[in-house]
């Protein structure tokens, strides 16, 4: 089992920035892979990053060159630096892992709890 735990969502103005963390415990060996999703409403959940143990990364296109993913790998933790937000950036955003490398969210075994990202115009 793996948990993992999700912070620093709110509330921000368009164009600010929030930096949101994921801390994983548990039985993580072996779990490379540390992406975020989110999932604004009425939507799915959509892939925003990916970051590797090996500390590769990939973005979706919608958030390249305003967000950045990184992994401090002695703490098992992900951040999720957002910049520039806008309103369409509003949704609960998740951080998952798994051993695998991909943009489905249905290829990741665990999941933690969401933290809401509300940017307002």
């Amino acid at each position: 089992q793996v948990q993992l735990v999700e912070s620093g969502g709110g509330l921000v103005q368009a164009g600010g920035s929030l930096r949101l963390s994921c801390a994983a415990s548990g039985r993580t060996l072996g779990y490379f892979y540390m992406p975020w999703f989110r999932q604004a409403p009425g939507k799915e959940r959509e892939f925003v990053a990916v970051i590797g143990d090996d500390l590769s990364t990939a973005y979706a296109d919608s958030v390249k060159g305003r967000f950045t993913i990184s992994r401090d790998v002695d703490k098992n933790t992900v951040y999720l630096q957002m910049s520039s937000l806008k309103p369409e950036d509003t949704a609960v955003y998740y951080c998952a892992t798994g051993r695998s490398l991909s943009r489905r969210s249905d290829q990741y075994r665990y999941w933690g709890q969401g933290t809401q990202v509300t940017v307002s115009s």
